[in-house]
Order: C-alpha cells, then sequence, then structure tokens
C-alpha cells in the first residue's frame, strides 16, 4: 500500500542521480548529513554480528515491546495522522494500528519455526550426505518508506527485518511530519541507534543514505524512483526489494453482486482519498449491468461519505497541495480530451480536498489512462467482450493488484490464467495485504521481491545452503581422477539412472 505518485516521498528521479554524480548538495550540508549518516551506519555495522547472534525470544522481546508501545501512543498516532492529512482515527486504526499489530503476532506465533534449519531432500547420487537451508540475516539494511501509510509500510517492513535479525536505519517520508517526528520518538525510546534508528530529513538524508554499501535495501515508492535505488544498491551489489505501484484494473462481468462490488471498489478507491498503491486504478464494467452498477456506486459513495464530503470526517485529504496539482491536472487534462464527469469533480485547493470523482469516456492519450492515479478519481468504462479487456490488460505494465468481480468461476479463471499481476483478489479488493500467509508485492515495473509474513522474512535473510557429508563414503569420490573405463561406466550408470 505504497506511494507511487510522481511526486514522490523519497526523491526525485532528477534529484537522486544529481547525487549520484556528486553534484546535488552544497558542501556544509552535504557534510553535516554525511557525517551523521556515516556515524549511524558505521554504528551498525560494529554491531551487526551481536544482532544476528540474537535468539527467536530475543528478538520476539524485541517486537513485544514494539506492540505495547505502538498501543501506548495509538491515541498520538491518530493524531498525527489527523494533523499530517485529515485522517480519522478509525481509519488510522484500520490500515496502520491494526496492520502492525497483526504481522506481529503472526511473527510472534512463527518465527522460532522460521529460523530453524528448514531441511531438504537429498539426491541418491548424493547418499550419505544431509543438506538444509539456515536462513542468516542479511547484516545492516535501510528501509525508505512512504508517506501514505507512514506507520504501517515503514514498521511492517521494520518487523520483517527484527524478525530476521538485521540492524536497521529507516527513512520515512517528510511529506507526513508529524507522523515522521512520532516514529522517531517511538524509535528512539525501544532501540539502540546501533540496533534500529530512524534518519528525519529529506533529499538530502535519502540520497546520502543511497551511497552507503547496505546489504540490502527496501524501497516503497513509485517505479521510477524504484529504478534510480536499484541502479544505487548495484554500486554495492546490494539486494532489493522495491514494492512499487502501477494501474490496478478491476473488473466487474455481468454475473456480479453489484451492491456488494459497489461497496467494495468504493471502500478499497476512496480509502485515504484513493493515495493507496493498491486501491482500484480504473473499472471496466459489463455493458449489460453498467448503469445499475454506476447507480449503486453512487449511492455508496454518498451513503459513505455523505452527500457534502467534504464536511464529511470519514474523508481526508490530498497529502499537500503539490499532490493535489497533480491530480487536478490529471482531471483537467482528462476533461479537455472528452472525459465526461459521472459522479463528483468538486475540489478545493485551499484544504487540498478532492472529492470522490467517476469519470467516463477517458481518452486513451490522457494522463487518467497513462499515469497511476493514486487519489480519488475513478475510471469508468463499458465493455461487451471480455477479451479486449485482458488484452487491454495485458498491453499496459504487470500491475501491482487485479481485482475481479464475478460469480463465474470460468471468467475468473479466464482473466486469472490470461493476465498477470503482483496479485489477484476475487470479489473484494486489497484485502489481500492484510493476509500475512500471503506474500505481497509486484512483479517487474510493479515491484522486485515479497514482503508480508514468512516472505518478509525469507526477504530480510541470505538462504545459506549447508551440506553435510556425514558418510565416509562418497560416491563422488569413486569417481575422481584418474579416469578409468570403470569408473566411466560407474558415471554412465549415475547419468542414465539417477
Amino acid at each position: 500500500m505504497s506511494n507511487h505518485s510522481n511526486g514522490n516521498s523519497v526523491p526525485s528521479v532528477q534529484a537522486l542521480n544529481g547525487f549520484l554524480k556528486m553534484n546535488t548538495l552544497t558542501p556544509p550540508i552535504q557534510n553535516a548529513v554525511k557525517n551523521e549518516v556515516n556515524r549511524i551506519f558505521t554504528l551498525q555495522k560494529k554491531h551487526q554480528q551481536k544482532v544476528a547472534d540474537s535468539t527467536a525470544r530475543d528478538r520476539i522481546k524485541k517486537l513485544d515491546r514494539l506492540h505495547d508501545v505502538l498501543l501506548h501512543y495509538r491515541t498520538e498516532i491518530q493524531q498525527a495522522l489527523y494533523n499530517d492529512f485529515r485522517k480519522h482515527p478509525s481509519e488510522v486504526d484500520i490500515a496502520e494500528i491494526y496492520k502492525i499489530t497483526t504481522d506481529i503476532k503472526h511473527t510472534r506465533a512463527h518465527l522460532a519455526k522460521w529460523m530453524r534449519p528448514r531441511k531438504v531432500a537429498t539426491p541418491l547420487a548424493q547418499l550419505g550426505t544431509r543438506s538444509y537451508i539456515h536462513y542468516e540475516p542479511k547484516g545492516v539494511v535501510l528501509i525508505i518508506s512512504p508517506w501514505n501509510f507512514p506507520f504501517s509500510l515503514t514498521f511492517g517492513p521494520m518487523i520483517a527485518a527484527i524478525a530476521a535479525g538485521n540492524c536497521i536505519i529507516l527513512k520515512p517520508s517528510e511529506y507526513t511530519p508529524h507522523a515522521s517526528s512520532l516514529m522517531k520518538k517511538i524509535i528512539t525510546e525501544l532501540f539502540e541507534e546501533s540496533e534500529v534508528a530512524l534518519i528525519e530529513g529529506d533529499v538530502e538524508v535519502s540520497t546520502e543514505l543511497l551511497t552507503l554499501p547496505f546489504n540490502h535495501i527496501y524501497f516503497t515508492g513509485a517505479p521510477e524512483v524504484g529504478k534510480v535505488v536499484m541502479r544505487a544498491a548495484a554500486e554495492h551489489l546490494a539486494s532489493v526489494t522495491l514494492e512499487l505501484g502501477g494501474k490496478s484494473p478491476t473488473i466487474v462481468d455481468e454475473t456480479a453482486n453489484l451492491k456488494s462490488s459497489a461497496q467494495r471498489i468504493a471502500f478499497a478507491k476512496w480509502i485515504n482519498n484513493g493515495q493507496v498503491c493498491i486501491a482500484p486504478d480504473y473499472v471496466f464494467v459489463h455493458k449489460s449491468v453498467a448503469d445499475e452498477f454506476l447507480t449503486s456506486l453512487k449511492e455508496t459513495v454518498k451513503l459513505y461519505y455523505s452527500e457534502d464530503p467534504s464536511v464529511s470526517n470519514s474523508y481526508n485529504r490530498i497529502v499537500n497541495n503539490k499532490h493535489f496539482k497533480r491530480v487536478e491536472s490529471y482531471f483537467n487534462d482528462a476533461l479537455s480530451k472528452g472525459a465526461v464527469v459521472e459522479y463528483g469533480g468538486e475540489t478545493d485547493a485551499a484544504q487540498d480536498y478532492f472529492g470522490p470523482t467517476i469519470m467516463s469516456n477517458i481518452s486513451e492519450e490522457s494522463d487518467l489512462w497513462e499515469k497511476e492515479i493514486f487519489g480519488p478519481i475513478l475510471p469508468f468504462i463499458v465493455y461487451t467482450d471480455l477479451q479486449e479487456v485482458i488484452d487491454k490488460i495485458n498491453s499496459k505494465e504487470k500491475p501491482l493488484a487485479l481485482y475481479i468481480y464475478s460469480n463465474n468461476n470460468k471468467n475468473v479463471d479466464r482473466i486469472i490464467n490470461h493476465t498477470r499481476a503482483g496479485a489477484t483478489c476475487v470479489n473484494h479488493s486489497g484485502i489481500h495485504f492484510f493476509n500475512n500467509n500471503l506474500p505481497f508485492g509486484g512483479s517487474n515495473n510493479s515491484g522486485i521481491g515479497k514482503g508480508n509474513g514468512f516472505f518478509g522474512f525469507e526477504e530480510f535473510s541470505n538462504s545459506r545452503a549447508v551440506l553435510k557429508q556425514w558418510s565416509p563414503i562418497s560416491g563422488l569420490d569413486m569417481m575422481a581422477p584418474p579416469y578409468t573405463e570403470k569408473k566411466q561406466k560407474l558415471i554412465d550408470i549415475i547419468i542414465r539412472w539417477f
């Protein structure tokens, strides 16, 4: 559930590239940032083996403390996010607090098992050996998190990194200063900076961090910036997890339950004012049910946010004026190319308010069709042929999520088997993110690597192969030089039968 808009919570592509060419920052500022970042990084490098040696019980104790402190600061977290962009406390509980507490509980319940060596089978040709996978921490890791869900998208990866036994530097977004400041307070209260440290700041801090030889970088943000992060990581051959985004399509076919479909799509689209990476980006609706579905969708918006969402305390704001102008430019561009406003369209720049909006007749050359919206505008497209929908989805980059509303299993299977996506929900939207037994992440343009539960633990671990020769006799020993006709016959048998 990440930030993927053009104006990012992390440095711009130009700023990052500029820094990597050593001409972004003025020397005094650069030196101050550089000294602080390097001090913490060096401290963690020296401390990493001690953290790596910690037991499952040690790591669970850290997570238990995080859980308790999080609940202790629950009211402050709600207030911080209201101050940053008027999130309702209930929405904070659902998307931030609940996600973190369930991550902790799931990890606590399974960590001892995850850390145990995982036995693997022995090929017949290697009789006399035992093999297993040993999960070891990667070392010192960097987590760069976005502004749209600052707590869950910072602490979620951190939980996995702690579980795997790493030292961690966190860099949250400067776009949500109240959230970042409170996270800094929590981290400082819980951890020594030699183990976990949170560094506030803007492009200067992020760009300086990206010059350091981290063992792993976990980045959540836009694909364009993800490429720069990956390029920086390549300088040190660091592994990366890139939680990116894209345009997540939604399909409502002629067999769908229209009322529940409208309610679930509306909730997933307009929670957090559409600033969600797995929000439905655009919706295809079968012609035979299009009018009825559109009516139901409009009624749902009124039910959720009243006749005037601008006065609803359940509808929050665009994070800042820069992002408001970006969404507004998409809207105006679509209108100039013939789009029709089916619902909403009301704005108030002074409050960074953009109401829930549904638009149809979207030109394929408009920004709404070409760019990830990351805002409260929902393009509405009527279709008659499911294959055309599949072809249209496949003509774009692989999305982070794809949603199908249907009671026709053949249609569901056809869509899943003939499209590609990071995840798919059938008859719901977005809730896969809350299932810790499922991997969360994209594919290619929508991401590299996975998070959530064991998949997050594995992402922050090195899967180390271990083979033990327990028998004094080894099949390979019998095939060692000098090569004879007898040995060749043995080799022939192994190639043929083993």
